[in-house]
């Protein structure tokens, strides 16, 4: 039998000890800088920036979409998120305004000039949620969903990636290696609380992910408080932690008026809540050598 010669490539890849070699520090020793969006509103995760990205859990109206973006604008966050698509636990709660909703984060795009990102939930939603959307979420519910990590690979838009509930950081790596592996270098990290025994908060955020994710991949590594604590009153304190740790960014849930709101209300920071903790976030940033 002819022996099949492999490429350099495949060689390399054959000898790294991790089972995520594409998303690996082993293999890739520079860290990725990725860039959301063009033009002068582009936004660069892994680099010496901490960008926040602010808004709603979900897009529910024009009126209510318009006043976060403008106070996420005013406030100095740097990407505008919503969810158009919602995955809820009960089918009988909202489930979003599906492309209208995607058509009024567009609209707030033009208004505001904040890159959008926003979740995709199946393979079949790629292009449609990649025709409005600057970067593609995947929720905490999809991160095995292995159809839509291989199609986003050709997606041609960033792809920002939630630990699930209960996956471990070898799942998530694993999970980005699909994407990666797929032909979409551009894929950030998000740590955003895993379930635990412990019912004070909504979920538990693991900020000790941080820097064991910075030790394993070369890839941005992003912060969600909001779905990390559940709590509004605990968003601010564990946002500080998070930069402390060595995020790369961070996601925000705001809204202007959280007893109102048709989904995560009690986790979502008001717009003064959010124009108040952006100077903190910057001061904390500075102590460790970054900015805002």
């Amino acid at each position: 039998m002819v022996p099949i010669k492999k490429s350099a490539s495949e060689a390399e890849i054959e000898g790294v000890s991790e089972p995520y070699a594409l998303a690996s520090l082993e293999l890739h020793p520079g860290r990725t800088v990725v860039t959301v969006g063009r033009g002068p509103g582009a936004v660069a995760f892994g680099g010496s920036r901490v960008p926040v990205v602010a808004g709603p859990c979900a897009v529910e109206s024009w009126e209510q979409l318009e006043a976060v973006a403008r106070a996420a604008k005013a406030a100095g966050a740097r990407l505008l998120r919503g969810g158009a698509f919602k995955p809820r636990s009960s089918p009988y709660t909202f489930q979003g305004l599906g492309e209208e909703g995607l058509k009024l984060l567009a609209r707030a795009r033009e208004l505001t000039g904040l890159p959008v990102v926003t979740e995709v939930m199946s393979p079949d939603a790629v292009g449609l949620v990649a025709e409005y959307a600057d970067c593609l979420q995947i929720g905490a519910r999809n991160m095995q969903n292995y159809d839509l990590l291989r199609a986003l690979g050709s997606a041609g838009k960033p792809v920002l990636l939630k630990r699930a509930l209960s996956g471990t950081i070898e799942e998530l790596l694993m999970s980005a290696e699909y994407v990666l592996a797929a032909g979409n270098p551009d894929v950030i990290l998000c740590e955003r609380g895993i379930r635990t025994f412990e019912r004070a908060t909504r979920n538990t955020l693991d900020l000790s992910a941080v820097p064991v994710l910075k030790e394993l991949t070369h890839l941005p590594v992003l912060v969600d408080p909001s779905h990390g604590t559940g709590k509004r009153s605990l968003v601010p304190a564990m946002a500080l932690a998070a930069i402390a740790a060595g995020a790369d960014g961070l996601l925000l849930e705001v809204h202007p008026d959280p007893a109102r709101a048709r989904s995560d209300g009690p986790q979502s920071l008001t717009p003064a809540g959010l124009e108040a903790l952006l100077p903190r976030l910057a001061a904390v940033a500075a102590a460790v050598g970054r900015e805002v």
